[in-house]
């Protein structure tokens, strides 16, 4: 199904001002990046060139998003509400920049302080992970973990697999989630070491999904 025929331009309720805010959301791990407004023509142009295009309320006037930065934003998937008066955008990021200050996302701030903003639980996991490996914490298991290196990793990856293999011989649906659970928690580990992106995953299965 093409994006115009997802989306009837007829059908989206538009407010007093002919305005529908829209979110765009990151396509693989779900980060709300920014949130902005489009009308039926800024809608249309990005039905049609599946690039995102907004209405600036303080320029009066459409804008293509990415046009000066070269962050532009490519269409991946767009979805309306249930009172289709709200866009959800799923979108590729391109310099995973999308907020003009020069964040990942335009909600970065939490009480005054910069932070990045929450995704999916794998990923903020990872994060976590990735911060162990620029700054290890006493006593804490995964710089353990990492300072074993492959040796010691891999050796965790082979037990959680065969735990994992056992709990569903099993057929124990909670010991197959909690084992499923460390055998993730292992693998996103050796990503980390190895310096390989979790996104990365993602993008490799997201072209295996077709």
């Amino acid at each position: 199904m093409s994006l115009s025929q997802a989306v009837p331009l007829d059908k989206i309720r538009y407010n007093e001002q002919g305005l529908v805010p829209a979110i765009a959301q990151d396509y693989l791990d779900g980060t709300v990046l920014m949130m902005a407004w489009m009308n039926r023509e800024s809608l249309a142009k990005t039905l049609a060139t599946g690039e995102t295009w907004y209405w600036s309320r303080s320029r009066q006037e459409l804008w293509h998003k990415g046009a000066t930065s070269g962050h532009f934003q490519k269409v991946r998937d767009i979805r309306y509400d249930c009172d289709s008066d709200a866009l959800l955008i799923s979108i590729e990021q391109i310099g995973d920049i999308a907020c003009h200050k020069g964040e990942r996302s335009c909600f970065h701030q939490v009480e005054h302080r910069k932070n990045s903003p929450p995704a999916d639980t794998l990923s903020e996991v990872f994060k976590v992970i990735r911060d162990r490996v620029s700054h290890p914490v006493a006593d804490s298991y995964t710089c353990k973990l990492l300072a074993g290196g492959d040796n010691k990793i891999l050796k965790k990856i082979g037990e959680e697999s065969a735990e994992v293999v056992m709990a569903c011989k099993d057929d124990d649906p909670e010991a197959i989630a909690s084992e499923v659970a460390d055998l993730f928690y292992h693998t996103l580990v050796a990503l980390a070491h190895h310096q390989v992106d979790l996104r990365d995953v993602y993008r490799q299965l997201d072209q295996r999904r077709g």
